[in-house]
């Protein structure tokens, strides 16, 4: 049928009686073997300069496929061309909003409304959004699915609505985003990371900042005249955010930091311990590859002389309250090519990993998470409660990208390189 389409060759059926077309049309209707061979197609213009017009199909059999709502009543089914604009008509729909691909579809559109007399609908014709280093085509996506490399249609490393509002879209940034694009009919590929960039700016403001630590290779800071017992202060979650609310930051005579910042410290170099004061490291000890550090607080000195501001933890072990093991997700994009030719396969450019995960620890505000809230761990970026604290005294936190090719400092995510 294909071929006869395109080269405007009348199907041999084409002049059956009505008789006949009804006795097929039955076949169809029972989802027999004779009717799954039968299409009904609209008898219209086999030499039309529009293909779209040589005589479509109209109904065709599904008789392996249950219907969501009826089941099996039905094993005849229309297509969109012949359903989509009697379903615009009935329900008073004004302006049809389709993207431009579809456009050599609108003339039958037309005459469907022609054909039965029926209120006709306006076409609204916009280009489609394309994104880089991404697929939109279901048919693609569901592959992904099938072979198990992500865990449904609402993985975070998907462009459906589901996928981007786990990995922390907001709903303000996608509808803001969406306006900003209008209804142009020029088709461009998007990047990713400017509705990324958006979603940031509205995060920012409202979301709690707290604290991570890699659990790996975490190194420890000795305060020699540090707290002898340990300390506690109701801080804010966000200094420029009051009603945010406070936070509890615990001080103790040793401090995890981050390896990559101790590996850059230097003995007597005076460095900020962040939202606390500074501190002079006046001994460096390495035990094989294993880094430890001695210094003693100087709440006096100025933090804005030194030229490192780190992160940090308190040791909290042998007290009562515990730091918080956090499993941070991260995702790369689903294909490593910025845009696919008609030519690629897709499968060769799937990336690998997909799914990126660390294991860190975080301060003890974190257990009081909830899933779906967002936050910002201070010099790592944003994130978004995936799994509250489970079974395992574990929270499952997933990274917002925000934008930036690179990470907000050397913490930087292990996405793939390059992306945002």
């Amino acid at each position: 049928m294909r071929y006869e389409r395109g080269e405007g060759i009348e199907s041999k059926f084409r002049n059956n009686t009505l008789e006949q077309n009804l006795e097929l049309w039955e076949e169809m209707k029972k989802g027999t073997p004779r009717g799954q061979e039968c299409v009904m197609r609209a008898k219209i213009d086999m030499k039309n300069f529009n293909k779209v017009l040589r005589d479509p199909t109209f109904y065709r059999v599904v008789a392996d496929h249950p219907h969501l709502r009826t089941g099996n009543k039905y094993k005849a089914y229309p297509t969109y061309d012949f359903a989509c604009p009697i379903v615009d008509s009935i329900e008073g729909v004004t302006h049809a909003l389709r993207s431009s691909e579809y456009h050599d579809r609108n003339a039958l559109y037309d005459w469907v409304f022609d054909a039965l007399k029926i209120r006709k609908v306006v076409i609204q014709d916009f280009s489609r959004l394309n994104f880089s280093y991404t697929l939109l085509s279901k048919r693609k996506l569901q592959w992904f699915v099938d072979q198990k490399k992500v865990t449904g249609w609402d993985d975070p490393s998907f462009p459906t609505i589901q996928g981007l509002f786990r990995r922390g879209l907001t709903l303000e940034a996608l509808r803001e985003f969406i306006l900003a694009q209008g209804s142009s009919k020029n088709i461009n590929l998007m990047d990713m990371a400017k509705l990324w960039a958006l979603n940031k700016k509205i995060l920012d403001p409202i979301v709690p900042r707290h604290t991570a630590i890699d659990a790996d290779s975490k190194i420890t800071l000795t305060l020699t005249n540090g707290p002898t017992s340990v300390e506690k202060k109701e801080t804010p979650k966000h200094k420029k955010n009051p009603s945010l609310g406070n936070k509890t930051v615990f001080y103790t005579s040793q401090v995890y930091l981050e390896e990559v910042d101790a590996q850059a410290i230097k003995v007597n170099e005076e460095v900020t311990l962040m939202d606390w004061g500074n501190v002079i490291v006046r001994e460096i000890q390495k035990n094989g590859e294993k880094l430890s550090l001695k210094g003693e607080l100087n709440l006096q000195g100025n933090v804005k002389d030194t030229e490192k501001k780190v992160t940090w933890l308190p040791v909290l072990e042998g007290t009562d309250e515990k730091l918080i093991s956090v499993l941070l997700v991260d995702y790369n994009p689903l294909i490593s090519k910025e845009k696919l030719s008609e030519t690629d396969d897709f499968q060769e450019f799937v990336s690998n990993p997909i799914k990126i995960e660390s294991l860190g620890l975080a301060d003890p505000n974190v257990k009081l998470l909830k899933k779906g809230e967002s936050i910002q761990f201070e010099r790592r970026g944003y994130y978004i409660c995936d799994e509250a604290l489970n079974a395992n005294n574990q929270v499952v936190l997933i990274n917002i990208p925000d934008g930036k090719a690179t990470g907000m400092s050397v913490l930087s995510s292990k996405r793939a390189p390059g992306q945002k």
